[in-house]
């Protein structure tokens, strides 16, 4: 939730409690006589629990003919933006497809003008990963539906989504970030506690 959008923590803060079963307390600053929430190294059995937003995210997908059946295609793209040093937030593929997003674009037009020699190469800018943090076990039913009936009405971009148990993330137009999240936080917690 850190890498995505939720400032409070920094991701490679947790590595070390993670590694020691150390559970974390977030507090709120401006309220600190409030509960608050502990992170802890344990499995989340209630569905959703979270969602976040990053934005400033660049997509870019590559489309070849000549990745269908072919081996060593995705190796190829990633030496390129290790070249460039830029990490890669998410990653979908197709047959003959691939799309990923960075949100590094100091040498985007280096790694665009490389890119090209393996396919056509398209780039859409002001987009936002929203992040579902919960448990998205295989054997949970219907709680990726809900997350998807939730965002009906917004474009969806890019989808990954099985890579973790305990997220999904979305990709979206940076307009369309705000109604996504309130979508997502009535459909997901407002309706919930009214049960």
């Amino acid at each position: 939730m850190a890498y995505f959008g939720a400032k409070i923590l920094h991701p490679q803060s947790l590595i070390p409690a993670k590694e020691r079963n150390i559970p974390v307390l977030l507090k709120n600053t401006f309220n600190p006589q409030q509960k608050g929430t502990i992170i802890k190294n344990k499995t989340v059995q209630n569905g959703v629990t979270a969602i976040a937003a990053k934005d400033g995210i660049t997509a870019i997908k590559i489309k070849s003919y000549r990745m269908l059946l072919a081996y060593g295609f995705l190796k190829n793209i990633f030496e390129v933006f290790e070249k460039y040093q830029t990490p890669i937030d998410m990653i979908t593929t197709s047959e003959v497809a691939v799309s990923l997003t960075i949100d590094n674009t100091s040498f985007l037009s280096e790694i665009e003008k490389e890119l090209q020699q393996f396919g056509k190469v398209e780039i859409d800018t002001q987009l936002s990963i929203v992040c579902v943090a919960g448990d998205f076990s295989q054997n949970k039913e219907g709680i990726s539906a809900t997350v998807f009936n939730a965002l009906k009405e917004i474009p969806i971009r890019m989808i990954s989504y099985g890579g973790s148990n305990y997220n999904v993330s979305l990709l979206v137009k940076t307009i369309d970030k705000v109604a996504a999240l309130n979508s997502l936080n009535e459909e997901l917690f407002v309706e919930n506690l009214c049960l």
